[in-house]
């Protein structure tokens, strides 16, 4: 049966970690991290999201600067709201809550963030910086991040695997699979278009299922004893349940368990590495503005 990686137990160490660090800087240099996040309208899941990175601020001792707009606002009044943040040296990490409105650009939005307070890591200069030898984003997207700090301190090595991430979205895929490539791992990348898709993940000592399809991997995908990250969180009907679903994975949980080496859990993998990489990079933001 495989190792299950508990994302919960080491988010909550990165998490503590976060707070010596916001401690540090409070008591060496009178400063508090300051988190910006913008949330535009009133989508029920985006709402969530957003009070659950709030409350994680909370517990780490970030101060959570809260920008909620209506859902009819202007571009330009929005882009005004953004650089009225970037200009602000209070704020060191500025999140805007996708999706956005349909009358927003989200490319013209996630650009005008200043590179030194993306923590999300979505501006293309990080990206490409991301892409390129020798070369060093400010900050990298948190969810890839996640998925490579919950390899690490699992004790999987990254250097000389095969690596096959499933899916190639911008927020997770592409930024994941450059990640490996900077580690040293050979890296293939499958998705909607690829013939017998099972054919490159059975050859995986590493695989990242990121595709958005539920339990899509299947047992006879995964070779013995192969590291599998579930990046995937899909609701599927299930009638015992109060709420009327479930969430699971990209992953079968139940027959990968039993040919993998280690597994991570949907609830429970990713997810809360998502949050804890957010704060990290917030506070990497502040000590940046130190040194410099």
């Amino acid at each position: 049966m495989a190792q299950i990686i508990d994302g919960k137990a080491i988010a909550a160490d990165v998490r503590r970690e976060v707070a010596v660090d916001v401690a540090a800087l409070s008591s060496a240099h009178g400063l508090v991290p300051g988190l910006a996040v913008v949330i535009v309208g009133s989508r029920k899941d985006s709402q969530t999201y957003v009070n659950m990175k709030r409350k994680a601020c909370a517990e780490v001792g970030i101060c959570s600067i809260d920008v909620d707009l209506p859902e009819d606002i202007s571009e330009p009044a929005l882009v005004a709201e953004v650089h009225r943040l970037n200009a602000d040296p209070a704020v060191h990490g500025i999140l805007v809550q996708l999706p956005l409105p349909k009358h927003i650009n989200e490319e013209k939005i996630l650009s005008e963030i200043s590179i030194e307070k993306d923590v999300d890591g979505f501006h293309p200069l990080n990206i490409g910086k991301l892409a390129m030898k020798g070369r060093e984003p400010l900050f990298v997207p948190c969810t890839p991040k996640g998925c490579m700090e919950l390899l690490s301190r699992s004790g999987v090595s990254v250097k000389g695997k095969r690596a096959v991430v499933v899916g190639r979205s911008n927020i997770v895929g592409l930024p994941v699979s450059l990640l490996l490539l900077k580690a040293d791992a050979t890296v293939s990348i499958v998705h909607s278009r690829t013939p017998d898709p099972e054919s490159i993940v059975r050859e995986a000592d590493i695989v990242i299922a990121a595709a958005g399809q539920a339990m899509m991997i299947k047992g006879d995908w995964i070779k013995p004893g192969a590291a599998v990250i579930d990046v995937g969180t899909n609701s599927v009907d299930d009638p015992t349940r109060k709420s009327g679903y479930r969430l699971v994975g990209d992953v079968d949980f139940a027959a990968v368990s039993k040919v993998a080496g280690y597994l991570t859990p949907v609830p429970g993998g990713v997810g809360p590495m998502t949050v804890a990489m957010l704060l990290k990079n917030t506070v990497d933001g502040a000590k940046r503005g130190i040194v410099e």
